[in-house]
């Protein structure tokens, strides 16, 4: 078949006329919403948020009209030990002071690729998607893990929220077209003759002007103070983001592995992989993963949850979900009986979904909880989103363990917690295979 004609058209009306349930599924998708109309009422029921292993004890913070979720998750992934050494009933360590930073250090990994690939024509693949997502809130646990060891962390007083923080559009549109500039000013000037540091440090310094704008000056010290639960008033005094960092966050945070659950045969198991021109702290260990099947990722968040420490994570959000009651099932919006038409899983497994661009990384939370059956295997997972309270259980999901096999990719955990095979793979001296820069096992920090 090539161009649609009248009896084409005919025979699509003839089949729809004849068939009852799509009279039934037209009368009520022109009425009402189909992700109200497709939902499993059954799944929705079964769904309770309780868990046999449970970590969190505090509100969940909300990222509003941001991209930030990596940032959020990576903070909110640490922040339970200091709640339990300081007695802070509910601490918020500063998004905007990753944020802030993040940013610029962005600014300057996409600038230095400008001049590494000045040499390129400007609508070669990698350039042109470089360009495409030149300041975007987007990242991964490497990421966050880099700007961590370098600027340290700050508790939410010391850098609140701004309005830009939070609605990033604007400032974010401001920021690529300096640095879309400041690239094309970079590639002249070694067309010239030059080596690009003019224009470079010059497209920096106009990002810096914009960025402080919107997000303040970053602070160089504060004052560390606060009441713990008891009401009981503590001065720790001043100190810098970095000591501050020290004092509270784990120290074995760079050694944690992105455990990754790439489907497709062309990323075998056990090997390592990385994201070309994936990053932001130019200099920093470049964002690295191990591939293996969803079951390893399954055991090695377990006995993460188990030992007290939640997992950071990175899933495709949107799929078979829903908001107001906050779950996930990998069945819970039944499309293929609604349409007679197979979707979802029905339709294409998880290699297909990635390959055809169907499902990719969009959003980073973190796994506080775990409920496992009298065997020990996962029938359901907490998560705390970032999305704030009104949703859900106080704006803690429940992912059934369905979900998780179809739609997480990625978790954060130290590599004690992989079976031998895996931490042999990761501690290994091998060279991890090279993705492509637009590769969606890269997407979550576009």
């Amino acid at each position: 078949m090539n161009g649609i004609n009248t009896d084409t058209l005919a025979g699509f009306a003839a089949d729809l006329a004849s068939d009852a349930s799509w009279k039934v599924a037209r009368n009520a998708a022109t009425a009402a919403d189909v992700q109200k109309l497709t939902l499993d009422r059954e799944i929705l029921a079964s769904a309770d948020h309780s868990m046999s292993v449970k970590l969190d004890q505090w509100a969940v913070a909300d990222q509003q009209r941001s991209g930030r979720c990596w940032l959020f998750a990576g903070l909110n992934s640490v922040r339970g030990d200091a709640m339990d050494e300081t007695g802070i009933k509910d601490l918020e360590y500063s998004q905007s002071w990753l944020h802030y930073w993040d940013k610029l250090e962005k600014a300057n990994y996409l600038l230095t690729a400008m001049v590494e690939l000045a040499d390129r024509p400007l609508d070669d693949r990698t350039v042109q998607h470089l360009l495409d997502h030149p300041a975007e809130d987007g990242g991964q646990w490497n990421m966050f893990v880099a700007l961590v060891e370098k600027y340290g962390i700050v508790p939410k007083y010391a850098m609140p929220e701004t309005w830009s923080s939070s609605h990033t559009a604007k400032m974010n549109r401001d920021i690529s077209t300096a640095t879309r500039t400041g690239a094309l000013r970079i590639r002249a000037e070694i067309a010239g003759g030059g080596d690009g540091s003019t224009a470079h440090r010059a497209a920096l310094g106009e990002v810096h002007r914009i960025l402080t704008a919107h997000l303040g000056v970053p602070p160089e010290e504060f004052v560390w103070q606060y009441r713990d639960k008891n009401d009981e008033f503590h001065r720790e005094g001043t100190l810098t983001p970095l000591e501050f960092a020290a004092k509270y966050l784990p120290a074995d945070l760079g050694e944690y592995v992105c455990l990754v659950n790439d489907p497709r045969d062309s990323s075998p198991y056990g090997e390592k992989f990385t994201v070309d021109y994936l990053g932001n702290v130019v200099g920093a260990a470049p964002v690295t993963y191990l591939n293996a099947p969803t079951a390893v990722l399954k055991d090695a968040a377990v006995a993460a949850l188990q030992e007290g420490r939640p997992v950071w994570f990175g899933c495709d959000t949107v799929a078979q979900s829903d908001r107001d009651k906050g779950v996930w099932d990998a069945h819970l919006h039944d499309y293929t009986g609604f349409y007679q038409v197979e979707l979802g899983v029905e339709a294409l497994d998880k290699q297909a979904r990635v390959l055809t661009g169907e499902s990719l990384m969009t959003h980073a939370m973190v796994i506080t909880g775990v409920d496992l059956d009298d065997s020990g295997v996962p029938v359901k997972w907490r998560v705390e989103n970032s999305w704030g309270p009104k949703n859900a259980d106080k704006g803690f999901w429940t992912m059934n363990d369905s979900w998780f096999d179809e739609y997480v990719f990625v978790i954060a955990v130290h590599p004690d917690r992989l079976p031998q095979e895996y931490r042999d793979a990761w501690a290994s001296d091998a060279t991890p295979h090279v993705l492509p820069a637009w590769d969606p096992m890269g997407a979550l920090a576009d």
